[in-house]
Order: structure tokens, then sequence, then C-alpha cells
């Protein structure tokens, strides 16, 4: 029987239902039933449409008229789009780093990388994915750009379920691990060529894992 949650806002489930699909609860492809997370959420439906509407215009699911709402589940097509997109964003905020951060924001981020190696050494794959989305929030923030680090971090959101998935695979978290050190070292730098070119390479390689992980 699921337990009730005290009585929230529309934007407060489609905060919650979005935390659950970008932690992979609710992976690609599940149905979100209305009836349901009514009861779990102890509010009327209205609410939950509201927060489906809000979820669909993120991308995070999938709505047709008269039909279920489901996680969003794009196509191999669409998703190679996303992530070749997102290759480039990324590349373009790792290069901004290298010419803009501040000592401070450096030395916060050589450390992160540097504490990260203890994760990588007990396999602890919740902590690592935790640290690693933190490792790339700072290189967004590290931009100085706002508009670019917004839409960088949407994207990224689309992309979560399908990013996380890939430290399941052999090897990967120690092999992320190392493909951030390339990225923090011509970061530190100053670098921005250099810095573009191994987060470019680091995506497309996050794709791939992810690829190996689907089995496509």
């Amino acid at each position: 029987m699921l337990k009730k949650l005290p009585r929230t806002s529309s934007d407060d489930i489609r905060r919650q239902i979005s935390e659950r699909i970008m932690g992979g609860q609710l992976p690609p492809g599940s149905v979100l039933d209305e009836t349901q997370l009514a009861a779990e959420f102890d509010v009327s439906r209205t609410p939950i449409r509201e927060a489906l509407k809000l979820l669909a215009a993120s991308g995070l699911v999938q709505q047709k008229p008269h039909s279920r709402t489901i996680v969003a589940k794009p196509d191999q097509a669409s998703l190679a789009g996303m992530f070749e997109l997102m290759s480039h964003l990324e590349a373009l905020c790792a290069g901004y780093s290298a010419q803009r951060m501040t000592a401070a924001e450096r030395n916060s981020l050589d450390q992160l990388h540097t504490g990260m190696a203890t994760i990588v050494s007990a396999g602890d794959q919740p902590a690592y994915i935790k640290a690693n989305e933190t490792f790339h929030n700072s290189i967004y923030c590290g931009a100085h750009n706002p508009y670019l680090e917004d839409v960088t971090r949407t994207t990224r959101q689309r992309l979560q379920p399908f990013r996380r998935a890939q430290f399941s695979t052999l090897g990967r978290l120690a092999k992320s691990h190392a493909e951030h050190g390339e990225v923090v070292e011509a970061i530190l730098r100053g670098n921005s060529a250099d810095a573009e070119i191994f987060m470019r390479a680091h995506i497309t390689l996050v794709e791939d894992a992810w690829n190996e992980f689907a089995g496509m």
C-alpha cells in the first residue's frame, strides 16, 4: 500500500516526480498513472495533471491525447541528437571555465576531482553519481554565463536517466574519473581548447557507455 505524503502543490509534485525520473526510480517507458499518483500525494487528479503537463513541457515525460503518460523514452536517433548537443554544450562550458574560473573555483574543482578517487576505489556507484553531478555543475557554473548554464542544465536533465545508467557498465567509474582528470588538468592550465576537446570526448564516451548498457 502506498504511503500518503503531505498535501503538496503541482510544482512540488512535479519536482518529486522529476527527481524520481532522474534518480532512476522511474526508468524510461514507465507509466505514470494519474489515479495512483493522486492517492500517493493525497490530492485530486487536477494538480497531478498540472504536474504532468509541466513535466511534459520539460521533456521528461511524453503525453498524447486520450493516452497514457509515460516517462520519456526517445528513439535512438533522438537520443543521439541530444547527446550530440550535450557534448557541444558541455565542451563550451569547459572552454569558458578554463578562461573564467576564479582561483577558488579551480581549487574547489580540483579538490572535488581528487576526492572522487576514493569513491572510485570503494566502487560506491551512488556516491559517484552524486559527486559526478556536482562535478559537472561546477563546470557549468564556472563558465560564468548564466544562460549557457541554464540551457546546459536543462539538456542534462533530459539525458539524466541515460547518463546515470552508463555507470552500471564494467569499469565505467574508473574510466569516467580518468576522463574528468583530463578536463580538470586543462582547466587548471587555462587551456580552453584542450578543455573543450577532452569534455567533448568525455560526453561521446558517456553515450558509448549508454549504448553498451542498453545493448544498442
